[in-house]
């Protein structure tokens, strides 16, 4: 029976919807052991999803349970959509929204009155509704304006100047209720992004520098290695894009949002301040500057050629040194490290390994230009990396 259920296992295991499937739960799976684990983008996705059905079912009890109105369609729905990422998009959105859903109701209503039809209406003012939708002012909102009206000619209720009103004041209510819950039950704060895509994109760097020393010490370099550079400083720079967003959004997320609520959160005191984040942004320039250089120098059908001889050891080395450098930056910001800087010992190492490369770029220049060029351009990226993650003691 074992072997029967072994080999049906192995069947399921090759069947692409099984295998998407299985995927998926692993993923599910492995966030809500993250969320329950510590503070995280997990547990925050939690908190935001049970703070908007929260939101959306306290608007319902106030217009639905204590009004009693027969139109509180609008509030829960608006409040629903209103807990967002930070408290200043809830706002944002709020407005855009609100201006959106006032256009459909007022459309839809002049519309109902020249026609005195609900298909009439519905004819004449969606594809106006529609068009206003793209304007930029109303953002991803505009949609809203166009469902207001078909909420409003097809929900059964005379179309009045009043029924109208009680409709814009329901969706008052639930942008009201939607902002207010987002701003005072747990205000999302995003600081924590910032300092672990900082601390990633670190740690990536030197996983970056490791890889180009290992293929460095082949005696061989070809287009598929080259490929492997080029996909890891792709990588690299998408990594930066993502500390560019998430400093973004801390920076929106401290909007509107108090002092004693950020506390009550729970939220970092601090992040590491922009400097860091353009001194990573340098960092990633020299490595795809040093990764173009490497890219260039395996194609045999380009002028520059890799140096010969030990002198490619020594640049690994090098490459491999400031790797490490990386890394600890990478625990630092994370911390798990003290600030202090690299030991004695690898300063030395990497003043030796700098004063044989100078001595080597000179035996390459001898060989002739070409091998020179792409020593020397190596050789003055590693110097501008190792600069930028080791700064001199005056300059910290």
């Amino acid at each position: 029976m074992t072997a029967v259920t072994e080999t049906g296992r192995q069947k399921l295991r090759g069947w692409r919807p099984w295998d998407a499937g299985w995927r998926e739960a692993s993923a599910v799976g492995r966030a809500a052991l993250a969320a329950c684990r510590g503070p995280g983008r997990e547990r925050d996705l939690v908190v935001q999803s049970l703070k908007a059905a929260g939101a959306a079912l306290l608007a319902w009890l106030v217009a639905g349970v204590w009004m009693d109105d027969p139109m509180a369609l609008m509030a829960p729905w608006v409040a629903l959509v209103l807990v967002q990422a930070t408290v200043y998009s809830s706002v944002r959105l709020a407005a855009q929204q609100f201006a959106a859903i006032c256009a459909g109701a007022l459309l839809a209503s002049g519309a109902q009155v020249l026609t005195d039809d609900n298909t009439g209406a519905l004819a004449l003012s969606l594809p106006v509704l529609m068009l206003v939708a793209n304007w930029p002012r109303f953002g991803q909102q505009g949609i809203y304006a166009a469902t207001t009206a078909v909420f409003v000619l097809l929900s059964g209720t005379a179309v009045s100047a009043s029924a109208v009103g009680h409709r814009l004041g329901q969706a008052a209510l639930g942008a009201f209720i939607g902002v207010a819950v987002n701003a005072l039950v747990l205000p999302p704060i995003h600081l924590r992004d910032v300092r672990e895509n900082l601390s990633a994109l670190a740690r990536e760097a030197g996983d970056v520098l490791h890889s180009v020393a290992d293929d460095m010490r082949k005696s061989e370099w070809d287009a598929q290695t080259a490929t492997g550079w080029s996909s890891d400083s792709a990588r690299l720079q998408r990594r930066a894009e993502a500390l560019r967003s998430a400093r973004s959004w801390s920076q929106e997320s401290l909007r509107l949002t108090s002092g004693p609520l950020r506390v009550l959160n729970r939220v970092p005191d601090a992040v590491p301040p922009e400097e860091e984040d353009q001194r990573w942004s340098r960092v990633t320039g020299h490595i795809t500057a040093l990764v173009r250089t490497l890219s260039v120098a395996a194609d045999e059908h380009r002028t520059p050629a890799p140096p010969e001889g030990p002198v490619l050891d020594l640049c690994a080395r090098l490459l491999c040194l400031i790797g490490d450098a990386c890394r600890t930056e990478a625990d630092r910001l994370l911390g798990e490290a003290d600030r202090a800087g690299p030991e004695e010992a690898t300063e030395a190492t990497m003043r030796e390994l700098h004063h044989r490369l100078q001595e080597g770029l000179r035996e390459q220049a001898g060989q002739g230009a070409a091998h020179a060029a792409v020593l020397g351009t190596l050789l003055l990226q590693a110097e501008n990396l190792w600069a930028e993650i080791v700064p001199e003691p005056q300059s910290r």
